[in-house]
């Protein structure tokens, strides 16, 4: 997770490959389960969908916020690198958008809880939002770029306005009697072009 020990001057070592497949796995198990109860969902949920103990939870994420921030840099790295892989896989423009705003939708009801965990520290929180424009609003406009000009999707919506459409329909999550999907649906839906 970090670049070296810099208190040393000394770049940490490595981690094995098998230790960063573990790694990986207990974020995804992580991930499946903030989505899922949020991020107040007991460790021992999260333990248990990824097949380990509770110790190997604590040693890689000693605390809640640090497990919650490695999700949250591990989705917005997946959602990252989804988006090119889902345009040469899907098949048209539009479906790989539409699968790209799930990917998207699953991140954001993690990252909702993830403001209550880091309320005392907004550097914190600000360098981890700037993160994820950085990283992300790129491949959502490759997305409405590619839908646009295949001429599935009107033209001329810029990829911060439909993440803060999705992101604010989102909100709420949380409450059983609402299914933020059905509405992002609806939106995606009406980015079509007319025929």
């Amino acid at each position: 997770m970090n670049d070296g020990d810099k208190s040393s001057g000394h770049p940490a070592r490595p981690k094995r490959a098998d230790a960063r497949r573990n790694e990986k796995a207990l974020l995804d198990a992580a991930a499946s389960v903030f989505v899922k109860s949020g991020v107040d969902a007991p460790v021992r949920d999260i333990a248990a969908k990824a097949g380990v103990g509770m110790g190997t939870i604590y040693r890689h994420f000693p605390t809640r916020a640090d497990l919650i921030i490695a999700v949250y840099r591990h989705q917005v790295e997946a959602c990252a690198e989804a988006g090119p892989a889902l345009l040469e896989s899907s098949a048209t423009p539009y479906a790989a958008l539409k699968s790209w705003i799930d990917l998207f939708v699953d991140f954001l009801v993690t990252k909702h809880g993830l403001a209550g965990v880091l309320r005392s520290d907004n550097a914190g929180f600000d360098a981890l939002h700037a993160y994820f424009l950085d990283r992300l609003v790129p491949v959502c406009a490759q997305l409405l770029d590619a839908a646009a000009d295949a001429g599935e999707i009107r033209s001329g919506l810029k990829a911060i306005e439909l993440m803060r459409g999705v992101g604010n329909l989102c909100i709420g999550a949380d409450d059983p009697r609402y299914d933020p999907r059905r509405l992002v649906e609806v939106l995606i839906a009406g980015l079509r072009r007319p025929h």
